[in-house]
């Protein structure tokens, strides 16, 4: 068995941690990581006791849902609450992180985020990041590593579902119909909790 690398491992810690989430748009998770030991994690979902989006749907206002922590915040806020500090630290997310979560993880003293998916990557962000000196790297997910409840996608499902929403667009639907029927067939390969 091929031992991982410590990118691979802090990322799949954030795949897993995606598993918990209890937003029903897009799945993330986010492990804090300081002289290569994990200092906090999160996943995207409501406030602790809240109603979740699983549960009751989206409140959505703007096109956003506001009833959402991002992954990122929570595993900044967990630091806080107990008391870790974030500065010289890592965040791996399985995701791009948005304008918001960027200015949190500079002003927390992230110096390097990892990610595995680009995700409606903000151009702001990412001058953000380098006038602040934080590198930014993508590190996907090698395959071959499986996570508990993890479905394998194949290239053909994959492919099929690009050939499905390209037929889509061609008769006539909006880029957001096209957004939206891509996140739910990126759903249907998360396992239900």
């Amino acid at each position: 068995m091929k031992r991982l690398s410590w990118d691979q491992y802090f990322m799949a810690q954030s795949h897993l941690l995606a598993t918990r989430s209890t937003c029903t748009r897009l799945v993330v998770g986010a492990t804090i990581v300081r002289d290569k030991r994990i200092i906090a994690g999160g996943y995207n979902g409501s406030i602790s006791g809240g109603t979740h989006c699983v549960d009751d749907g989206c409140y959505v206002k703007d096109g956003h849902c506001v009833r959402t922590i991002h992954a990122e915040m929570n595993a900044i806020l967990q630091c806080a609450k107990f008391g870790e500090p974030t500065d010289h630290s890592e965040i791996y997310v399985t995701h791009y992180p948005c304008l918001q979560c960027c200015k949190a993880i500079i002003q927390a003293g992230i110096q390097t985020v990892y990610y595995a998916n680009d995700y409606k990557n903000d151009a702001y962000a990412a001058e953000l990041y380098q006038m602040a000196g934080v590198q930014v790297k993508k590190v996907p997910l090698e395959k071959g590593i499986s996570l508990p409840g993890q479905v394998d996608n194949t290239s053909k499902q994959l492919d099929y579902i690009s050939e499905l929403l390209a037929k889509i667009e061609a008769n006539g639907a909006s880029g957001k119909e096209i957004c939206d029927l891509q996140q739910q067939a990126e759903r249907l390969f998360v396992p239900d909790n």
